[in-house]
């Protein structure tokens, strides 16, 4: 049996169907073989809901879940039972999340437009999954209940650099305005990422190499986050990283030591560093410690 891939779906090339208990449907090819159309790996573009006002999937949309895609392996040995996406749009995200982990677990969805919360539920239902989805902004109303217990968040926020009073505004733009170097809305997703991951959680966030994502990865350090890279990608007009966090005990002990010291030490500045060397960090008086 052989499993060959067309673009997002999967397909089997058999030679001969012997086998009764292969429930499958497919064309037969003139030399005998069967071609066998199976379910998809990730949300179809073309079931894909749209309202005029809800942001489409775009290369960030790609970008993060082809670092889902990437790190599948993991996901799937990482058996998370409850999912969340902070800001879904159009669903495309949230749906591949939950054919990529073949819809075992829980999942939610939250975002500050109704209209988006629409469009999610119908393609969620156009490719036969389900997510919980509640109209809020970021996490507002459920960092009590669900505190500790999101083993998997997967967040593509506002992060391009608009001026401030663009931030939150009603309308398309909301999706993309993230203020003074994109950070007023990564920010505030951060500190709400941490108190709902749980002990083995992990999020994945899309940034933009104007957000300073090794500043990012600095401030999740000093929370006790170890992160990597998945995806870089370079489009016409914006460069573009996926990176992984992640609870690590190494991670924790350094944060305990930066919060003790008040300075940064040397080997975190390497690791970063080593995954950003055209970015820009802190200033020198952080990066001198031992």
């Amino acid at each position: 049996m052989k499993v060959t891939y067309f673009g997002h779906w999967s397909y089997l090339e058999l030679e001969t169907i012997k086998d009764s208990s292969l429930s499958v449907q497919g064309k037969q090819w003139s030399d005998g073989q069967v071609l066998c159309e199976m379910s998809p790996r990730i949300a179809q573009i073309r079931l894909v809901s749209s309202h005029r006002v809800v942001y489409e999937p775009c290369d960030d949309s790609f970008a993060l879940v082809d670092a889902l895609l990437a790190d599948q392996a993991n996901l799937l040995q990482h058996r998370p039972k409850l999912c969340m996406e902070l800001g879904c749009g159009s669903g495309y995200v949230i749906t591949s999340l939950a054919l990529i982990l073949g819809k075992e677990g829980l999942f939610i969805a939250t975002d500050i437009n109704p209209h988006a919360v629409r469009v999610t539920q119908e393609t969620l239902e156009a490719h036969g999954v389900h997510a919980e989805l509640i109209n809020t902004n970021i996490a507002s109303g459920l960092e009590k209940r669900l505190a500790g217990l999101v083993d998997v968040i997967v967040v593509n926020p506002p992060y391009v650099p608009t001026p401030e009073d663009e931030v939150g505004r009603e309308g398309i733009a909301s999706a993309w305005a993230g203020g003074e170097n994109g950070r007023a809305v990564i920010d505030k997703i951060l500190p709400v990422a941490d108190n709902l991951l749980s002990e083995k959680g992990w999020l994945y966030m899309v940034t933009l190499s104007e957000n300073n994502p090794s500043e990012i990865c600095l401030q999740m350090r000093e929370k006790g986050y170890d992160s990597r890279i998945l995806v870089q990608r370079l489009t016409d007009e914006e460069s573009l990283q996926i990176i992984k966090f992640w609870r690590d005990v190494d991670s924790q002990s350094e944060a305990k030591e930066m919060a003790t010291n008040k300075t940064v030490p040397s080997r975190v500045m390497e690791t970063l560093r080593s995954q950003f060397p055209r970015m820009s960090f802190l200033g020198s008086n952080n990066s001198n410690s031992s």
